[in-house]
């Protein structure tokens, strides 16, 4: 059989590192039983990696999801984002209009149907948040779930659901209805105490948006959102690596502190990454300026990042001190375990041809979606 074939010098597979890899890819799945076949060899000089997965992106390529709900904007987002290794994302609307929640609903929903590249589902921060811990998100548009919400969350079309609310605001019996709804729930944007927090996870809660970040901190006598994330075992945890929204002694304690393999890097992107764009218009009447690597909205809060997948990796090995193997898994194995993709995040027989090509610096050089070159 004549058939692509790709030789790896290095490649990390998810579990384990290996040297001269030969593999072949058909209808977009990788495999290394390459015997009988014949054809040209790619050799990928670099680090082969299993593509990186975000569950939590604004925007990217100059495109905001909340400005702009259509394939054109998530092509956007797709290609800047692959250029940093990402080959699944989860296009995140923060706290907004019912209406544009729905649209963007309409919107993941034909891509899906169109089988756009890179796109698994749709995470929906907010608005059911906490206003004292609203972050930059518009106080204008936080409130409880309405019967028109639920609509859209019971939605089949939307592949992976995810949804962040704060428990306090939000009644157990609705959390229940969004679990059984086939939702991911997450906590974020909260000022739970433990106690409100450890309800929640028994309800059906699986997962906590950007640990630390605007969430109730852990103290000596109240552990808090905090406290609940890194207790919990079943449960994920995101993390900006981008040394603004976490110190890193924080995140270095998190990640000792929390059961292996559930703690996923994400980059909380918005608009600029993959741009040299300065700034953007934001929600009532704002602007969020960039300073170098770091967003700050013009009434001070952090707004998000300019963060992407390579770079949270190579954060996280460089100053946090974790292994390659172990940055790499947080940025791919442990995200697909979350989403429950079972053939990505890991580049064993018959998994799902996403994989990147690092240099020796942990920049990428070429990433693949389903087999082909962006």
């Amino acid at each position: 059989m004549t058939r692509q074939l790709y030789r790896a010098k290095k490649l990390f597979d998810g579990y384990r590192f290996k040297e001269n890899s030969t593999f072949s890819i058909a209808q977009g799945q990788i495999s290394f039983d390459t015997s009988g076949e014949s054809g040209s060899v790619e050799e990928l000089n670099g680090l082969v990696v299993p593509g990186f997965i975000d569950v939590q992106v604004n925007g990217g390529g100059g495109a905001f999801f909340n400005a702009e709900q259509s394939i054109n904007c998530l092509e956007k987002m797709v290609r800047a984002h692959g250029q940093f290794g990402s080959t699944v994302l989860m296009p995140t609307l923060i706290t907004d209009k019912v209406e544009v929640m729905a649209a963007a609903a309409d919107c993941v929903a034909q891509a899906l149907a169109q089988n756009q590249i890179g796109i698994v589902g749709i995470h929906f921060e907010g608005p059911h948040l906490s206003h004292p811990k609203k972050g930059t998100h518009s106080e204008h548009y936080i409130r409880p779930i309405s019967e028109e919400e639920f609509a859209i969350y019971a939605r089949q079309d939307l592949g992976i659901k995810m949804v962040t609310l704060a428990p306090e605001t939000v009644p157990i019996e609705d959390i229940e209805r969004l679990v059984k709804l086939g939702v991911k729930v997450c906590i974020g944007h909260s000022n739970a105490d433990f106690d409100t927090s450890i309800r929640a996870l028994q309800a059906g809660v699986d997962g906590f948006t950007h640990l630390f970040n605007a969430m109730s901190a852990f103290t000596s006598r109240e552990p808090g959102v905090v406290g609940a994330a890194l207790w919990d075992d079943n449960s994920w945890c995101g993390l900006i690596v981008d040394g603004h929204h976490v110190h890193s002694t924080s995140a270095k304690l998190a990640i000792r502190t929390k059961q292996r393999g559930k703690m996923m890097l994400v980059t909380d992107a918005m608009p600029p990454v993959g741009t040299d764009d300065m700034e953007f218009d934001f929600f009532d009447g704002r602007k969020v300026i960039r300073t170098g690597d770091r967003l700050n909205s013009t009434t001070g809060e952090l707004a998000g990042s300019v963060l992407d997948m390579a770079s949270a990796v190579r954060n996280t090995v460089n100053d946090l001190d974790v292994s390659l193997a172990e940055s790499l898994r947080m940025a791919s194995l442990y995200p697909a375990h979350y989403l429950n993709l079972t053939r990505k995040g890991h580049l064993t027989e018959g998994a799902d041809a996403d994989f990147v090509v690092l240099d020796d610096n942990y920049y990428a050089k070429s990433t693949y979606i389903a087999g082909q070159k962006l």
